[in-house]
């Protein structure tokens, strides 16, 4: 164990806090009532909550027309930063009109609340084929990521946030730790070295050893699973997380591993969600990131490694946290354990490979997962929650 706290430092340098004091809220409050409203999307409040808690530092607001084009033709902000993905607050053509220039608008949760006040300081049109061909690699309206780019309007607005009260939720509470909670909770701990690892999935037997792989080299581990907005067909979040209490409580040791949720939606962008997601775990305090097979993937869009190999056009300079890059994991019959192509001698008819995509199938055709694919505990409650849900 470490005895020293110094944590990584965020991305950029300064962990982002775009929220307003308790002085100023009542009567930013009071003006934000005089203001054009914008109703966010589900992708927009977890952007904006990413953006607020600093989850996306060095951000403070939705990217500009300048920032924008360089992050899509550079993968790096203006400044030279790495970033791979445009934060982008999205509007219909139709209500463009609404909001002008350099003046402020009030961003309001689909319930009412006002949440935040953002001053306009850019309002233009992109290409928006384009941005789909250099984020995700095609223009196809059946990728997830474009479908959903393309739903949320034609004009792009940027500008600096400022939150005047959370986003609302009523799940997770306990989860929902933010870069500066989680590094107060690390500094806690003592932990210098943090391995963080991303999912959207129920963690079955490939991830549980790949973590635990992991956890090898560093003080502690972080499984900070994404529960935005997802496909349709994805394992619901508040499902996903009774197996992730499940398992922690049962498989890792207490006091190396922590549980918070990752509050972003899901782009699919494969490659370059993979470096954003890299740049947040950054600054929740992490020092290492696990970049597994087809990170952030769907379908057959990307190349099984590509995620992996993107890190490889940053230095150390422009991308301070260290990706730790595993091959596809699977239970080997020969060995009678989880391995690797590295690992394992055996052939390919000797080995079950693992996927999220397998288990929901064999849910759907109310299959129980084996205990070669996940620990028996969180078969059962896949297997219960599926059976509710027809």
């Amino acid at each position: 164990m470490n005895t020293t706290t110094t944590l990584i430092a965020p991305h950029g340098g300064k962990l982002i806090d775009c929220y307003l004091n308790e002085r100023d809220r009542p009567q930013t409050l009071a003006h934000a009532q005089t203001l054009p409203r914008l109703l966010l999307s589900p992708r927009n409040l977890a952007d904006l909550e990413c953006l607020a808690t600093g989850v996306y530092s060095p951000l403070n607001g939705f990217v500009d027309q300048t920032e924008y084009y360089s992050i899509l033709n550079e993968m790096r902000l203006t400044n030279g930063l790495a970033w791979s993905i445009p934060i982008t607050l999205q509007i219909p053509e139709s209500a463009a009109s609404q909001y002008q220039l350099d003046r402020e608008i009030a961003l309001v949760h689909p319930h009412g609340d006002i949440l935040a006040v953002m001053t306009v300081t850019s309002k233009f049109k992109p290409d928006r084929d384009l941005e789909a061909q250099k984020v995700y690699l095609t223009t196809d309206e059946a990728h997830p990521g474009v479908k959903a780019m393309k739903a949320e309007g034609e004009v792009y607005l940027g500008g600096a946030i400022f939150l005047i009260q959370d986003v609302p939720y009523s799940d997770f509470a306990s989860y929902r730790l933010t870069p500066m909670a989680t590094r107060t909770e690390f500094t806690r701990r003592q932990w210098l070295n943090v391995v963080a690892f991303q999912t959207r999935n129920p963690i079955h037997r490939a991830h549980e050893y790949i973590t635990k792989i992991a956890m090898e080299i560093v003080d502690g581990l972080f499984i900070n699973p994404l529960v935005g907005q997802t496909k349709s067909d994805d394992i619901p979040a508040n499902v996903r997380m009774q197996c992730y209490q499940t398992l922690i409580k049962n498989y890792y040791p207490q006091d190396r591993t922590v549980l918070g949720v990752f509050p972003a939606a899901m782009r699919y962008a494969g490659p370059r969600e993979a470096i954003l997601h890299a740049i947040a775990r950054q600054n929740y305090g992490c020092t290492h990131f696990i970049v597994g097979r087809d990170h952030a993937g769907v379908g057959d869009y990307y190349g099984t490694y590509d995620a992996q190999h993107i890190f490889e056009q940053f230095t150390p300079n422009e991308l301070t946290i260290q990706p730790i890059k595993f091959e596809h994991a699977f239970y080997c019959r020969r060995t009678a354990g989880m391995a690797t192509a590295k690992t394992s001698p055996s052939t390919p008819e000797e080995r079950i490979h693992l996927s999220g995509t397998k288990v929901r199938t064999m849910l759907r055709n109310g299959q129980t997962p084996p205990a070669e694919f996940t620990r028996p505990e969180i078969a059962e409650i896949l297997v219960t929650a599926m059976s509710q849900n027809r």
